[in-house]
């Protein structure tokens, strides 16, 4: 059994999501079980490099997770040939610039999503990296949410029959800063720092309605700036001017009508902060981040109008919970093991690459315009 290293040039990981999902929850969780264990028996172990901006910050970080490089020279990184990856979890709006910049230096690309605030960008990126020869791959994430990876076993069964409706609900209340801190980052609502739920949660539920129900042909988008101002990580007030709230409906090949509300200004009263229920012909399933429960045709109650008794129904005990048969493990880690392999050669071809990536900036995009022209707007098929 050999030990094979890859090196990593991780940039932007000392933001929330790059630290607790990309860093601990998966590459030092990884490095941790000694690396990814290959079909021939050898192990791919990564070595990461930390790279921003704050040294001091990177150095901390490092010194926490067991990880012996950081950087503030990017261009240094980029240059050395012993690092052959390059990722990034930094702003969205520099994102294009860097994945460019890494194809120019020959590096394969693994980076968050969206990758670019304009759909123009994405797909220039992906292009280059197909002429390039790189291998690249986007995360996406809510695809291996036990929820979904449940609800995806049920309507592969054919439990749910034919598909007739998609309804999510996602978002919780973000805080305004004044009575008690904001749990996100003053940068989700400016728009001069890529902000707006819009960009951000339309490129989420593009892989999740493509790869569960179908692909997206149009989308009617209406958005919000519910709360106008916020108060920031500086304490002092600033102008909230993107969209804090989206309401979005969805047509599917096939005849499938999704609807998903995206919110940050809304209480929960659900089963978790993101649930997906899909109406069939034969059944039901509702998801959420973590179980999934169904309904079968037969066990559907049959309720009667009457809004002058209480209702006699509980509606909740009908419903059977999908058991978990397997592990699953942290999504974030799976992806980043499968890519690793794919970068190996044991996994011939990633699906969730560059091309994908600019499918979500897409109907991000569609999304923006359907709510500023007020209509419905189409969703052509990308030439890639």
């Amino acid at each position: 059994m050999a030990e094979r290293r890859i090196g990593i040039i991780m940039n932007g990981v000392t933001g929330r999501m790059g630290t607790n999902q990309h860093l601990i929850r998966s590459i030092a969780a990884i490095r941790a079980d000694g690396g990814v264990r290959l079909a021939n028996g050898d192990r791919l172990v990564p070595d990461p490099i930390l790279v921003g901006r704050n040294r001091e910050r990177l150095e901390a970080l490092a010194r926490a997770h067991g990880v012996e490089r950081v950087s503030t020279d990017l261009d240094a990184c980029l240059a050395d040939p012993g690092d052959e990856l390059f990722f990034d979890a930094a702003t969205t709006q520099l994102r294009a610039g860097l994945i460019e910049r890494a194809i120019a230096a020959g590096k394969h690309i693994y980076v968050e999503k969206p990758t670019a605030d304009r759909l123009e960008d994405a797909l220039k990126v992906a292009r280059l990296a197909k002429a390039a020869g790189i291998k690249h791959g986007v995360v996406q994430d809510k695809l291996f949410l036990p929820g979904l990876r449940k609800l995806k076993m049920v309507i592969d069964s054919g439990f749910l029959g034919r598909i007739c409706a998609v309804k999510g609900e996602f978002g919780y209340w973000v805080f305004e800063g004044d009575l008690q801190p904001a749990q996100r980052p003053s940068w989700n609502y400016k728009a001069a720092e890529g902000g707006g739920i819009i960009l951000d949660m339309l490129c989420h539920w593009r892989y999740v309605l493509d790869n569960l129900f179908g692909e997206v042909e149009a989308v009617s988008c209406l958005g919000a700036t519910h709360i106008p101002e916020r108060i920031g990580e500086d304490g002092k007030p600033y102008k909230a001017d993107v969209d804090d709230a989206a309401y979005a409906t969805f047509q599917l090949r096939g005849g499938v009508v999704a609807h998903i509300n995206s919110s940050w200004v809304t209480r929960v009263r659900r089963d978790d902060l993101a649930t997906f229920q899909v109406d069939g012909t034969h059944g039901s399933a509702i998801a959420g981040l973590q179980t999934c429960w169904t309904q079968s045709r037969v066990n559907t109650p049959k309720p009667v109008w009457n809004p002058d008794v209480p209702q006699p129904i509980d509606f909740f005990a009908g419903w059977q919970e999908v058991p978990g048969t397997q592990d699953y493990p942290n999504g974030f880690r799976v992806q980043w093991e499968m890519f690793l392999r794919h970068l190996a050669g044991e996994i011939a071809t990633f699906p969730w690459d560059l091309f994908a990536g600019a499918k979500g900036v897409q109907l991000a995009e569609a999304g923006l315009r359907s709510w500023r022209e007020r209509r419905w707007i189409d969703i052509p098929a990308l030439e890639g």
